[in-house]
């Protein structure tokens, strides 16, 4: 059910009632200044009206309908102070006079800060009787918000913001800003004589340098590009375009690809995502599988409620709403998906607060439903607006934009250390460059992280074809297997095992991939047995799957898998070890419909080691399954 935010909160409606007769005075020249200011309120003339209210109470000064007047166009004009100096003279003068003065005085409080005098006027109009269900509501949810700011005033959390300098920040306005995986590339919306663009700065030697233009490409002298988010490898830019002749709605969700070192030319993302509506504020999952972004669509908690698509073999699908407990009957706003892919940060007016828009987390259950949201605490939060917050991969640092903090000008970028209460999950990333191991040469090859214990993929994508590089962020607390293929090529197969992983250092690979030419090999890095074992692994699978699908598209071939072990131990029983596990993953072949004569196997024990066997680590290395060309 669609529930709108209450019109004591929109509306200005209570003149009507302070113009009837019979007043509190008799004073003429009070009633006829005050007959005139409801004249002028008629025609939106509130200074004017506000000089005949304050003539008709210099008339009379406890004319309480004049000064409940004046309290309601303050009120209007956002002058808190004035509304509340107001309204607590209407109290004083009579405190019976109308209990809508309550919960607009608690409510303006709560805006200032003033949490324990608000909570006392809410709970004061909570007392009169025959309130609307929705004032209630209102009145309730104000008072939720008073009792957690005065808990979060007493137990602040640490936030000490930093002014990112003048490379990124001018005079100008700076905000929203989005970082790649490697905190490399910053991307942000600068706003120009009321023009929106984007801007990047790179990061040499630790330090961003001076931002520059985007892309001609993306932005327009005529529109406003604005609330973008970048995939984990700098990719894809999502960004929010409202009024462009290609777009579906008001406001819609464009997509640009990086080409070399400028864009593609951004297109409208096509229904179901994009509406006739208000499509904003994307935010995409580190697999690039999952968009987040925000509407005001049917189907909705609220205003505006957060919703994701997700990306199928046809397009991005029906949008979901992500729920109630994240979606209220109020806002929420500019949501951040972290790249852990279960940490959502997002802003809310909804749920308790500090006043306005605070900024919450929710993570995902093992149950796949977000859960109830956590603020982010005080001082990050305030009675004001805070939203656009995105945080690093690493979960340490966070970004967002401010235009309280004395910066260089209007709204800057700052970064802060997050709290440890409200990080995300450990993350790291894999960083590689694919090449010709011939040649040198960049590649354009598959990329495919596959997540072991499951079997499903959490990255699928191509190394670009000019550079060869790509990058993929990755969980702790799971075993993961990267395999790298194009057509022509062995594959290349590495395993990165974060469990009991506790540091975000990232993992910087070159791979070399090999031409498809009699004697080269491949080491099979995810295919696992136990200690002196030779039974297969459920978690080899996909790996195995890998080799299946190679040996099927490339059907002249003939290859040999052999195993290898340490130095440890008996040299017979590590040479029975080694022909043991390669005649497994034989007979895994056979039984997947491989042809047993394109195939030999051959145990080498430690007679063919590719590391020293000084270390553990190195002994690990030589204890492998591989499988080499052996004719074509």
């Amino acid at each position: 059910m669609r529930t709108i935010v209450l019109l004591i909160f929109l509306l200005f409606l209570t003149r009507i009632v302070y113009s009837q007769q019979p007043y509190s005075t008799s004073n003429r020249e009070a009633i006829k200044y005050f007959a005139l200011a409801n004249e002028d309120l008629d025609n939106n003339l509130y200074e004017e009206s506000i000089l005949k209210l304050q003539k008709a109470i210099s008339s009379d000064d406890k004319f309480i309908e004049a000064y409940a007047l004046l309290g309601d166009i303050y009120r209007l004009k956002k002058n808190t102070k004035l509304t509340i100096e107001t309204f607590k003279k209407v109290i004083a003068l009579n405190p019976e006079f109308s209990r809508a003065v309550y919960i607009k005085l608690g409510e303006t409080e709560v805006n200032d800060a003033q949490y324990a005098e608000a909570e006392q006027h809410l709970e004061k109009y909570l007392t009169y009787p025959n309130i609307p269900k929705q004032n209630i509501f209102a009145a309730q949810k104000l008072i939720n918000d008073c009792k957690f700011s005065i808990e979060a005033l007493q137990h602040p959390v640490p936030f000490k913001p930093v002014n990112l300098g003048p490379e990124i920040n001018t005079g100008d306005d700076e905000y929203s800003p989005v970082a790649t995986a490697d905190e490399k590339t910053l991307i942000f919306t600068r706003q120009i004589n009321g023009n929106e663009d984007f801007y990047q700065s790179i990061k040499k030697d630790g330090k961003w340098q001076t931002a520059t233009y985007l892309s001609d490409k993306i932005n327009t002298p005529n529109f406003n590009e604005g609330s973008e988010a970048i995939s984990q490898d700098g990719k894809f830019l999502f960004f929010t375009g409202c009024n462009r002749p290609d777009g579906l709605g008001r406001c819609d969700i464009y997509i640009a690809q990086k080409k070399g070192n400028d864009w593609s030319k951004p297109f409208d993302l096509s229904p179901p995502v994009n509406t006739s509506g208000w499509e904003s504020q994307p935010s995409i999952s580190a697999d690039g599988r999952t968009l987040y972004f925000v509407s005001n669509r049917k189907g909705g908690y609220g205003g505006y409620d957060i919703w994701k698509s997700k990306l199928t073999d046809k397009g991005w699908g029906e949008p979901e709403n992500l729920g109630p407990n994240i979606n209220t009957s109020y806002n929420e706003q500019s949501p951040f998906i972290h790249a852990d892919d279960s940490t959502l940060y997002f802003c809310s007016n909804g749920w308790p607060g500090m006043g306005g828009q605070d900024l919450f987390v929710s993570k995902l259950g093992k149950d796949g439903v977000w859960q109830k949201p956590t603020n982010l605490g005080y001082p990050i939060n305030t009675n004001g607006d805070e939203s656009g917050l995105t945080v690093s991969a690493n979960g340490s640092t966070a970004y967002f934009s401010s235009n309280n903090l004395n910066g260089q000008g209007g709204f800057d970028i700052y970064t802060f250390e997050m709290p440890a209460k409200v990080r995300p999950h450990i993350v790291t990333y894999v960083k590689g460059i694919v090449n010709d191991a011939k040649t040198r040469q960049p590649l354009e090859a598959a990329v495919e992280i596959i997540d072991l214990q499951n079997n499903l993929p959490v990255y699928r994508d191509y190394s670009d074809a000019t550079q060869g590089d790509f990058l993929a962020t990755l969980t702790a607390g799971k075993n993961y297997g990267l395999n790298i293929s194009k057509s022509g090529y062995l594959f290349y197969s590495e395993n990165f095992s974060l469990i009991g992983h506790e540091s975000n250092k990232p993992f910087d690979i070159l791979v070399l991939l090999d031409p498809i030419e009699i004697g080269n090999k491949t080491i099979l890095k995810n295919i696992f047995f136990d200690i002196n074992k030779f039974d297969i692994k459920p978690e080899s699978k996909p790996e195995l799957q890998k080799l299946i699908d190679f040996l099927t598209f490339n059907p002249n071939l003939h290859v040999e898998i052999s195993g290898h072990t340490d130095n440890i131990g008996n040299d017979q029983a590590n040479q029975k070890l080694s022909e043991s596990r390669a005649k497994s993953v034989y007979d895994y072949l056979v039984a997947n419909n491989i042809d047993p004569a394109r195939l030999v196997f051959k145990g080498y024990g430690k007679t063919q080691p590719i590391a020293s066997n000084d270390t553990e680590e190195d002994r690990s290395k030589n204890r492998r399954t591989e499988f080499k060309v052996i004719a074509k």
